[in-house]
């Protein structure tokens, strides 16, 4: 064990601070690619000048350590910088969540006490709506593809302004603890709530993720051979904090702005893509779309979370030669904490069971499942409770929110809201949300087992399972389905898949949906994650 007595006068103390995992990449890959749609590409060696530069031109524009740089742009070379080079100064970096209504962003915003904001043209009619209502922020910056006219009060557009700036700007060292980023959580109630990660924290989720993603054995694998490019939003979680991973690893990098059907699949070709996340409502649109029925999607590696991974999507990634699985996390957590690990053996039931499990935690975080007086409930697999857990990169609470942070961390460890089961092997199994669990018949019927169920009819693209109020029963499940172009069932033949796995006892006799109906589309949160309070609502249900 070392001791601070015999350290070297001069050693130096190593912060775990962002810009430490740039020095792998530039070491042994900076000739690597960063690619923006087919507009911008260039190389890591490229990507640190940038960071100077942007560093230099918020610095020039009076950003001090401290302060709260806010970003409104779809997924881009120029949110990649921002994610480094805003903290590595000692700044703020919040993730403008650009699919909330304008109340909100504004609320965001003005919460946050966003100093500068950094806006996509496309973005400008909404600013226009809310900028005089903003009460903090004192500047701006234009971010545009192409050549357009400076809005009145800008400080500038953000390529020009990074062409007059020195790219030799010097990131300091600082405490480790210093908060990085912050962005605001999606619930469907209440306004959102500011979640903030520090350096330290970022740079243990990337390492343990690297961990993870690093060693598995036969599926899903990312390593430095592979091609990625996120289909999650980067304003969302740090789009999973993959993109830190990406960098820290040295590998080649997609960007493809807003998420288009065709651009996602073209470029998927083009630069030959190998590693993806998304939830599933977009792997289920590049499927369907057009040019997804005849694309070759083989070997592409597809993280799914968000929502569960419903087994007949698995299936239909499988039999196109996707190797999809899913993973687990929230706004609170970094987010990853499970990642579903398939191996190589089975038959194709077998593993589109396996990949579906909501996974095994990755390194550094530990799993409970406790009942209501959070006791541990037995690791068998089956018994259900809420999960609990503990990992160094958990938000330590609600940014100006103390007591919804008492809350989240009641008895020492984050609630996560989710309720399911832990197996003998550590494998975790999510059963639903607390607040969307069914309770009917005296039983709790999980509404994500239902939806899992009635996904693998074969006229069924989607499907959502809702609790509605009966006088009787307490609640009864209601199954809304988008059928897939084409095809045709009824009520009775979606029924009769859940009425089969009744009678073969896999699911209570109370799951049974009385009513099913279809719909054209599923109400959902503005991450993609489906709705479910709207459609109760929607549905007379509350």
């Amino acid at each position: 064990m070392s001791n601070p007595a015999f350290a070297a006068p001069s050693a130096y103390a190593y912060p775990l601070l962002l810009k430490q995992l740039l020095h792998t990449p530039l070491a042994t890959a900076a000739d690597q690619e960063i690619v923006y749609r087919d507009r911008c590409r260039y190389t890591y060696r490229d990507f640190r000048q940038r960071l100077g530069r942007l560093a230099s031109a918020l610095a020039a524009r009076g950003v001090v350590p401290g302060q709260t740089v806010a970003v409104m742009d779809w997924d881009s070379h120029r949110y990649l910088e921002a994610f480094f080079a805003v903290p590595m100064m000692g700044a703020v970096l919040q993730t403008v969540n650009v699919r909330l209504a304008p109340e909100q962003i504004l609320y965001t915003l003005n919460h946050a006490r966003a100093d500068l904001l950094l806006v996509n043209g496309e973005f400008l009619p909404l600013l226009a709506a809310i900028r005089d209502q903003l009460e903090t922020v004192r500047g701006f910056i234009l971010i545009a593809d192409d050549p357009a006219a400076l809005p009145a009060g800008f400080a500038g557009e953000y390529e020009a302004l990074l062409a007059a700036a020195r790219d030799d700007y010097d990131f300091p060292d600082f405490d480790e603890n210093t908060r990085a980023t912050t962005f605001y959580t999606t619930g469907t109630t209440g306004l959102p709530k500011g979640v903030y990660f520090s350096h330290r924290q970022l740079v243990l989720h990337t390492l343990a993720t690297a961990a993870a993603l690093g060693t598995a054995p036969d599926s899903g694998r990312l390593d430095r051979g592979d091609v990625y490019m996120p289909i999650t939003p980067m304003f969302h979680v740090h789009a999973w904090g993959i993109p830190y991973v990406a960098t820290l690893l040295g590998i080649k990098q997609v960007y493809p702005g807003r998420y288009e059907p065709d651009t996602l699949l073209r470029l998927i070709a083009a630069e030959q893509v190998s590693f993806s996340h998304c939830v599933p409502t977009i792997l289920q649109m590049l499927l369907t779309s057009p040019a997804g029925q005849s694309a070759d999607l083989a070997g592409w590696k597809v993280v799914i979370g968000g929502a569960a991974l419903p087994k007949g999507l698995a299936a239909a990634a499988l039999e196109r030669g996707i190797d999809v699985f899913a993973g687990y996390g929230m706004s609170e957590t970094c987010p990853i904490l499970t990642l579903a690990r398939a191996g190589s053996a089975g038959d194709a039931a077998a593993q589109v069971e396996a990949r579906v499990k909501t996974g095994q935690p990755i390194p550094l975080v530990e799993l409970r499942t406790v009942d209501e007086d959070l006791r541990d409930l037995p690791r068998d697999g089956r018994t259900a409770g809420e999960v609990l857990v503990r990992a160094p990169w958990l938000t330590q609470g609600y940014l100006d929110n103390p007591e919804a942070g008492a809350a989240l961390w009641a008895g020492g460890y984050l609630h996560t809201g989710d309720i399911g089961s832990l197996d003998a092997g550590g494998t975790l199994q999510i059963t639903d949300r607390l607040k969307d669990v069914i309770k009917t018949g005296g039983e709790w019927i999980s509404s994500l087992e239902l939806e899992s169920l009635i996904s693998q009819h074969p006229a069924v693209a989607e499907v959502a399972v809702i609790g509605l109020r009966d006088a009787k029963w307490g609640e009864r499940p209601l199954a809304l389905v988008v059928l897939k172009s084409g095809s045709s069932a009824d009520a009775g033949a979606i029924r009769q898949v859940v009425q089969a796995a009744a009678e073969a006892g896999r699911i209570s006799r109370y799951a049974v949906p009385e009513r099913v109906d279809f719909v054209a589309a599923l109400a959902r949160t503005s991450v993609g994650k489906l709705n479910k309070k709207a459609m109760r609502e929607a549905a007379g249900g509350g």
